[in-house]
């Protein structure tokens, strides 16, 4: 999954609108014009880093002179006190653009860094670990990329690309079979449908109905692995609904396929960063620093 530098700027623009707004009255009344620094990034614990794109983008775009250069690359694990990246360029910019960019990578890494805690938890089983819609509103495409950087597998990205028939649609729909009747003569027959699945009889009915996807909601272990054996490799199955914590290891001994966690990215603690200013330098022409710009652009 690649992120898409238009979808970033749009992104990026709503939170520098945010905190900007019309200026940085602090670092605009105390830091000269004029001023030039060098800053480290580093790790205040160890974790996996994403949102470095993300991070470069804000910068640039508070002052396109900004060199931002990764020290280590998004999926990577690093230590406590590790330098995560390096930033070069006109002082205001680089203090107006810290806390926009340190949101994004200290976010995205924190939810890289807990994907990546529950993979290693249940790489020795069966099951994959995938998100759900449970994200920050607007920042959905970003969080579901932590993820993916983290070693996880994304859910369905809205609404729009995927069937997941929960127990409010079959109730409304009259029930399960019609539900399923009903979403397969309306979508494409590329799509598969997913049901969400609360016990046995369901279990049966979705079978017969021949549904593709058997979403569990909040079964205990021991009925998940009984509905392993009855599923029987019929259809792929899923497990969703409390599961983070220790209990996730039980619910991979099951057997099951996919392991659904909304707690990856609606309740993850971001990985503490910070930005400390190195080297001061003296004012510079607007067209060298531009010119050194360029120039480290292209050598990357």
């Amino acid at each position: 999954m690649r992120l898409s530098p238009y979808q970033i700027e749009e992104v990026v623009r709503r939170a520098l609108d945010e905190d900007v707004g019309s200026g940085d009255i602090t670092t605009d009344s105390v830091v000269p014009e004029s001023a030039f620094a060098s800053a480290t990034i580093f790790a205040k614990e160890e974790g996996i880093i994403a949102g470095e794109d993300v991070a470069k983008i804000a910068f640039r775009m508070i002052d396109r002179r900004i060199i931002f250069s990764p020290v280590v690359n998004d999926g990577e694990l690093v230590e406590k006190g590790q330098t995560v990246a390096t930033v070069e360029g006109p002082a205001q910019a680089i203090l107006t653009g810290e806390r926009v960019a340190l949101n994004f990578l200290e976010h995205l890494s924190g939810i890289a860094t807990k994907t990546h805690h529950f993979t290693e938890m249940i790489k020795y089983y069966n099951a994959k670990l995938t998100d759900t819609r449970k994200t920050t509103p607007g920042l959905r495409f970003l969080e579901k990329y932590a993820v993916r950087v983290g070693g996880g597998y994304n859910h369905r990205r809205g609404l729009y690309d995927a069937v997941l028939i929960k127990e409010n649609h079959i109730r409304l729909a009259g029930g399960l079979k019609k539900a399923v009747v009903l979403a397969r003569e309306n979508i494409p027959h590329t799509m598969r449908i997913e049901v969400e699945i609360n016990d046995m009889e369901q279990v049966e009915e979705a079978l017969a109905a021949k549904v593709d996807i058997l979403m569990l909601e909040n079964m205990p272990p021991d009925l998940i692995k009984k509905v392993v054996q009855v599923v029987d490799g019929r259809a792929i199955i899923e497990a969703s609904g409390h599961v983070c914590g220790e209990k996730i290891i039980e619910v991979a001994k099951t057997g099951i396929d996919y392991i659904s966690l909304g707690c990856l990215t609606d309740s993850t603690e971001p990985l503490g960063m910070s930005l400390k200013i190195g080297e001061i330098k003296p004012g510079q022409k607007e067209e060298n620093v531009a010119d050194a710009s360029r120039e480290k652009e292209n050598d990357e």
